[in-house]
């Protein structure tokens, strides 16, 4: 059985009197890629600047690798990796230099600091570019050479907050494929995404948060079965009789409005169901002007939580960003 790696308990995180992180508990299981997901301004990276130690536990409990990080943070600091959101490279040193003064930094020997080096830019594939200055290099480069140097010291634990941001499709994928790499090697990977697809594709488990608080939790496969077997999304001249009557359909178990119309979650096939929630609509005279049938799909999970779609939610909170250096 797995053990639990991160442990937050009832973490509460304020600037002045804006609630970031207001009252939020989980755990993160080792070996697992957990993904923390939610919109920008959500408290993902107060969260995670609390658990590398860059801001102060201010309420609450949070432990990382066993150690507290309020008495211990020297501990969790040597146990762990980081890649920020922003990017924190030195422009003017080359890729080989910057494995190089990172493992100078935590002091490793000679001789596995450049074995590492060697391995690390392998498999971040920058062999070409071992000598290049890090300001030549595309968005894509410097992302991968930032997870080699988060990875020089073997974390047990790599944060990689919003990884991908800023990124194309395809340097997306690789960056997951390079992700994945890392955690079948045994790190922990503990990620915060404002991406649904990126949570689908890569976690063992999820966390919704939006405004501070964690609004959902579990697999994605769990996550989009609460919604249940299909979705149906109305759009009407009367929003609220068209509900009322949706509720009454035996095979309709929730009916409610949201920034997509009139959502249906349905706990039979759709496709037999929704030829009788648009013959019910017909029969009380109310003029359907759209209607689309889906899957459940972690937006959707997102949107039945919040009543919102994830690019709705506000893209700062106000507060100056942090840097972690």
């Amino acid at each position: 059985m797995a053990s639990k790696i991160i442990e937050v308990k009832n973490l509460v995180h304020s600037f002045g009197d804006f609630k970031a992180v207001d009252n939020i508990s989980f755990s993160v299981e080792e070996g697992e890629i957990f993904s923390f997901l939610g919109p920008n301004g959500a408290g993902k990276s107060t969260t995670i600047n609390v658990l590398t130690t860059q801001l102060a536990c201010q309420q609450g409990s949070a432990s990382v690798c066993g150690f507290d990080v309020r008495s211990r943070p020297h501990d969790v600091r040597k146990s762990i990796g980081i890649v920020f959101q922003d990017e924190v490279l030195d422009r003017d040193l080359t890729v080989r230099e910057t494995l190089e003064f990172h493992g100078r930094i935590y002091s490793m020997p000679a001789d596995l600091r450049q074995a590492r080096e060697k391995e690390l830019i392998k498999l971040v594939e920058l062999e070409e570019k071992v000598n290049e200055r890090t300001k030549n290099l595309s968005g894509g480069m410097k992302r991968r050479l930032e997870i080699a140097r988060g990875l020089m010291t073997r974390p047990k634990v790599l944060f990689l907050d919003e990884p991908t941001i800023g990124l194309d499709p395809q340097t997306r994928l690789r960056i997951w494929d390079y992700i994945k790499g890392v955690n079948e090697e045994g790190t922990t990977i503990f990620l915060t995404t404002h991406y649904m697809d990126e949570a689908d594709r890569l976690s063992d488990s999820i966390q919704i948060i939006d405004h501070g608080k964690i609004i959902a939790s579990g697999t994605a496969e769990s996550l989009k079965n609460t919604l249940g077997e299909d979705m149906i999304y109305l759009e009407t001249k009367d929003d609220e009789k068209a509900m009322r009557v949706a509720r009454g359909i035996p095979e309709v178990s929730e009916a409610k409005r949201t920034s997509q119309g009139i959502e249906l979650i349905l706990k039979a096939d759709g496709g037999k169901t929704m030829p009788d929630v648009l013959r019910a609509l017909e029969a009380e005279r109310i003029a359907t002007l759209s209607v689309k049938m889906k899957k459940p799909s972690l937006d959707d999970v997102f949107v039945h939580y919040t009543g919102r779609e994830m690019r709705d939610a506000p893209a700062e909170n106000g507060l100056p960003k942090r840097r972690g250096h």
